[in-house]
């Protein structure tokens, strides 16, 4: 294996608030990296998702290391990143929220309920809310990707919590039938037109809900949520640390 000098598309921001995020937990540990290369590291891995191996060729340590090195950061991160009831007491503008589910896929799958039929492929669920105009509020841990997002919702408690706080939530077909403050599209009966009101009502709520799925496809750029060679306990982590990533920056 050689190294080559590349490119990594994340601000100086966030590669910023990451060595501080390091240097902070330090406590005198002698380590062959400085703060700032660790999170370079670290970075490197959750955006563009490079192998380990070549994580430690370009930056001149093993591979082990660099194991260690991008694991207790991500670590780190994780645990700045709020939780469901602190990230929906932050939102105080019109009172409802986006929820949507999303499948990032994982090539390290063998036990049964992983695969998800939806995406078509081998992976984990994870659920996103946004406030009304698309700033990421959360980002659940992991579930097994065969998992139905109303399901996954009230496994999360997102739905008895957005009740208790006196949110509305909207969403899409995926969670008809959740009750409480979620508002899904209007769905036709069998071998029946909608009526026309109802058209019009289901196009005004897909636009309401288009900033949510924008947002999913910012942190589908995170590419770790692409094809991930970890295991889908390590997606929980990597979610939790991005989210701090995208919401403090």
């Amino acid at each position: 294996m050689f190294s080559y000098p590349a490119g990594c598309d994340v601000d100086e921001e966030l590669l910023e608030l990451v060595t501080m995020v390091i240097a902070s937990c330090e406590a005198g540990r002698q380590c062959r990296l400085r703060p700032y290369d660790r999170a370079r590291c670290t970075l490197v891995y959750l955006r563009k998702h490079d192998t380990l191996e070549q994580i430690a060729a370009g930056f001149g340590i093993g591979t082990a290391t660099a194991w260690r090195y991008v694991n207790h950061t991500i670590e780190q991160l994780a645990l700045h990143a709020p939780s469901l009831t602190e990230a929906l007491t932050s939102h105080h503008t019109d009172g409802y929220v986006l929820l949507d589910g999303t499948v990032a896929e994982t090539d390290r799958v063998q036990a049964p309920g992983h695969f998800s039929g939806k995406a078509h492929r081998e992976g984990v669920n994870l659920q996103v809310i946004t406030a009304e105009d698309g700033k990421l509020l959360w980002i659940s841990p992991a579930l097994p990707g065969g998992t139905h997002d109303v399901t996954a919702a009230r496994e999360h408690a997102i739905l008895d919590t957005c009740a208790q706080l006196d949110l509305e939530v909207l969403a899409d077909k995926g969670y008809v039938g959740a009750g409480g403050t979620v508002i899904t599209p209007i769905k036709r009966r069998p071998k029946a037109e909608l009526p026309d009101k109802h058209k019009a009502s289901n196009k005004v709520h897909a636009a309401l809900r288009a900033p949510v799925e924008r947002t999913i496809s910012r942190i589908k750029q995170w590419r770790i949520f692409r094809h991930a060679q970890t295991s889908p306990n390590r997606l929980t982590s990597a979610a939790a640390a991005i989210l701090t990533l995208m919401i403090y920056t």
